[in-house]
Parts: C-alpha cells; sequence; structure tokens
C-alpha cells in the first residue's frame, strides 16, 4: 500500500537512448529526494553532455498530493518538451525522480508533435527499465523500560519494524529506536498495553 510515508522511488539511475529521425536522444533518470538534490543530478547532466543540443529536465519530489515538481524545455519551442515530460513523470506511480532527455538535434525537425511524442516517449522508456525500490519514512522515539518487561519490549520492536538506536542500562533500561511513521502508534499502544500504561512512547 502507497502512502505518503512509504511510496516507490528509483533504486538506481538509468540510462536509455533512442535514435527518433536522426535526432540521438538520451533519458538519464534517477532518485532524488530534495529540490537540491535534483538540481545537482541535472547539473551533471548538463555537464556531461555539454556539447547536446538540448537537455530538458523534470522532476517529482515527494509523492501523493504534496508533491515539488519543475520541469525546462531548455530551448525546444515552449510546450513541446518539459510539460510533456513531467505529465508522464506526474501521471507515474514512483516519487522522489528526476529525469533529463538529452537530445543531439539531427538535422530534420520533428515539429511540434513529434517532439511532444518523442520527450514523453523517452521518459515512458525510462520509466518501463527503472528499477524501483520502496521509501519508508522512520522517525526517532524513545522510551523506559523496567528490567521484567525488556525482553518483550525488544520483541515488540522487532514486531513492529523498529531498529534499536541506542540502550542505557541504569535503574531502568533507556531505549532510543527508529520506526517507521505508520507504526509508532500501534507500537506506542502495544507498549502501553504491556506495562499496563507505565511505559510512555515519546517522539524524539
Amino acid at each position: 500500500m502507497t502512502t505518503p510515508d512509504r511510496y516507490p522511488i528509483p533504486a538506481a539511475t538509468i540510462r536509455v537512448e533512442e535514435r527518433i529521425v536522426n535526432s540521438r536522444f538520451i533519458a538519464t533518470i534517477g532518485p532524488a529526494d530534495t529540490v537540491e538534490s535534483a538540481q545537482a543530478f541535472i547539473q551533471a547532466i548538463r555537464e556531461e553532455f555539454a556539447d547536446a543540443s538540448h537537455n530538458v529536465y523534470a522532476y517529482k519530489i515527494g509523492y501523493g498530493a504534496s508533491v515539488t515538481e519543475s520541469t525546462t524545455d531548455d530551448g525546444e519551442p515552449s510546450g513541446t518538451a518539459g510539460r510533456p515530460a513531467l505529465a508522464v513523470l506526474h501521471g507515474a506511480d514512483i516519487g522522489d525522480v528526476v529525469i533529463v532527455i538529452t537530445r543531439y538535434f539531427g538535422g530534420t525537425k520533428l515539429g511540434t508533435g513529434g517532439l511532444v511524442r518523442a520527450y514523453s516517449g523517452m521518459v515512458r522508456a525510462a520509466l518501463d527499465a527503472l528499477p524501483v525500490t520502496e521509501k519508508v519514512e522512520k522517525r526517532s522515539v524513545m522510551f523506559t523500560t523496567p528490567y521484567n518487561l525488556y525482553e518483550r519490549a525488544r520483541h515488540l520492536i522487532a514486531r513492529h519494524d523498529g531498529e534499536v538506536e541506542s540502550e542505557d542500562f541504569g535503574a531502568e533500561v533507556d531505549l532510543v529506536l527508529t520506526l517507521p511513521v505508520a507504526e509508532i502508534e500501534p507500537f506506542a499502544a502495544a507498549m502501553r498495553e504491556l506495562s499496563a500504561g507505565r511505559v510512555e512512547v515519546v517522539p524524539l
């Protein structure tokens, strides 16, 4: 199930290439979870293909209703490159993604419709080839447990996909752990039930 704190993202940076009516198109697609990382990705491709006719980019940071998007035509006729590329990206079930479509002009003009088809087609080809993984947003929490509940608390942590960051063994045990955002409330409720209300899980 995809949610704003659990959604598909690129697992790697990949590249696809196609020749369309004498022009060479190269699409490079990869992960970017901030605008800054997307801009760095775009700049790296622009430097790699500095002699290209155009380096059209589009990116989508975030997922669902909460996304930041941007694009450019980079010298192609307005609306024929960036917007079609972003439209395909926008409709894809993926977040935190950036793509740069590089074009080496081959001497034959594609026309408005041809450009739209070429750029949107390159994004679709890149998405088809892209390996995908899942991003799970996590948060740190802490709680203090008596020793007689420690082992059962550790079992609950594992059951809720938590990872222990630190443990401090004093009069009781202080634990700091990371949990998937969606698991924080269920874990806190389970700890309250286990301890008859004595243990409170505190977000950091």
